[in-house]
């Protein structure tokens, strides 16, 4: 964190993320997101210490002022890996402290939905950068890759525990243990992207899904990154926080407006289902149970 933030912090001020000077990213706020572009591209992007603590103070500010972000890289590269005429000088000691894994373990954790557009390579720390992204969309030249173990070292920055619940253990074994990339149809494949689009229209379509969570509660949203990342079964987690949101206007008001304009069935093009659920107010119970499935990928909410 830089000391203008320190000094924010102290003093209560609540800054925005666009008032941190940037030397590796490029950061554009916006109303209901924050876009970040990995912007090292002398160095593929890779991921410096200079990257690690503008990303903190881009989380920090995140998580004061909680909105979606979009993170992708420039020039065709999501980030080649981390920097390493920097991991040469690291010994014993910055190893223990978790550069690279608490930060993206603090990604991973912002209140918000996080997701990576990911095009070109995306190889060691960078990989695991965009695996600690709640979604990942790709370009048709992406390509996720762990080749630590061929530096010495092993992916310790979340990608040995991380990447099974993501892919699976046998497909994780692949990468981390046999050196194995996954292009993009191959991380389709495995379930690691959630679709794979034309290098140019990668970012509108990040955006798009970006758009889709914006029209959703922000409060539902939290809510529902915050149970589905609780370990293990939790059914007591789950009603508690549905009693959070039962209890609140946003619920009433979304709710109300829906049952006014008949369910998704009257509705327009552009009017369709805004929680993707399908629901129709019209059936016999008026219960609320999903009747026509999910929205096509790409659909207009």
């Amino acid at each position: 964190m830089s000391d203008t933030t320190q000094e924010r912090v102290a003093a209560g001020v609540r800054g925005t993320v666009t008032d941190e000077p940037y030397e590796t990213l490029r950061v554009e706020e916006r109303v209901d997101r924050v876009v970040v572009t990995l912007y090292r591209p002398e160095a593929r992007n890779a991921i410096s210490g200079r990257m690690i603590t503008e990303l903190h103070a881009v989380c920090d500010l995140l998580e004061r002022d909680p909105k979606l972000l979009l993170l992708t890289g420039h020039g065709g590269v999501f980030a080649g890996g981390a920097d390493i005429a920097e991991l040469l000088r690291r010994g014993r000691d910055e190893a223990l402290r978790g550069i690279n894994s608490r930060l993206f373990e603090r990604v991973r954790r912002l209140p918000m939905p996080t997701v990576a557009a990911v095009d070109g390579w995306a190889l060691g720390g960078g990989a695991e950068l965009s695996y600690a992204c709640d979604i990942r969309i790709a370009g048709p030249d992406a390509v996720f890759g762990n080749p630590e173990p061929g530096l010495g070292i092993l992916a310790a920055a979340g990608a040995s525990w991380r990447l099974p619940e993501l892919v699976g253990e046998s497909v994780a074994k692949q990468v981390l243990l046999a050196g194995r990339n996954l292009d993009a149809a191959a991380a389709l494949a495995a379930g690691l992207v959630m679709e794979v689009v034309p290098a140019d229209e990668l970012l509108d379509r990040a955006h798009a899904v970006l758009d889709r969570m914006a029209r959703s509660s922000a409060t539902a949203l939290r809510l529902t990154k915050l149970v589905v990342d609780a370990p293990g079964a939790h059914p007591v987690a789950d009603d508690l926080a549905q009693a959070v949101l039962f209890e609140g206007q946003d619920k009433k008001d979304r709710m109300t407006r829906f049952l006014e304009k008949g369910g998704s069935e009257k509705r327009g093009p552009e009017e369709k289902a805004p929680d993707e659920m399908g629901l129709d107010a019209k059936s016999p119970e008026n219960s609320g149970r999903a009747q026509n499935g999910p929205a096509k990928d790409g659909e207009r909410t």
